[in-house]
């Protein structure tokens, strides 16, 4: 094995599951799996192009292959999906105080009502764990401007949150009228 396998089977081990699991929250998992293949086949291709660190190349990679296989209408209809199946049956029965429940319903809603680049900014520092410098080259901006979009992300989120009880959730109700 030469000095490039290495480098990149080095890269592969280190990367294919934060990059599987970025796709997985932009795709469904069959299309998750082909972005991630793409995206280090790319890599392969580019070995020494990659800067360090190189997770947010990869991701990087990885956004541009998700938006050139469906259209913005499509990704935000997926993303939707992913929210609302966090709050299953098996999710429901996690929870036996009702104030917890309400509270999850809440937040549910206040993160379904952000809009899909609101959704991308905060993933990519909360759920993947990149620096927001690191985001910035994910998503092809200058870090200012990540700050900014990621500033207006919280200010949003936090308003949502702040603005007042969500609708009954559907289990309390159901709950409130077996009873």
């Amino acid at each position: 094995m030469d000095e490039s396998e290495r480098r990149f089977t080095a890269l592969y081990d280190a990367h294919h599951r934060r990059v599987l699991a970025y796709a997985l929250t932009h795709a469904e998992p069959h299309t998750a799996e082909d972005i991630a293949s793409e995206t280090f086949l790319i890599a392969w291709r580019r070995l020494d192009d990659l800067g360090d660190p190189a997770l947010p190349w990869l991701l990087g990679v990885a956004r541009n292959l998700l938006h050139k296989q469906r259209d913005k209408g499509a990704r935000r209809q997926v993303l939707a999906a992913r929210i609302a199946a966090l709050s299953g049956p098996a999710d429901q029965a996690a929870w036996d105080v009702a104030d917890h429940v309400v509270a999850r319903h809440d937040a549910l809603a206040a993160v379904a009502a952000l809009s899909e680049r609101d959704l991308e900014v905060l993933a990519l520092v909360t759920w993947h764990g990149l620096e927001p410098r690191e985001a910035a080259r994910v998503v092809g901006c200058s870090a200012a401007a990540f700050f900014v979009r990621l500033h207006r992300a919280r200010k949003r989120l936090a308003r949502a949150l702040e603005s007042g009880p969500a609708a009954p959730h559907p289990t309390l109700v159901a709950e409130k009228a077996a009873r």
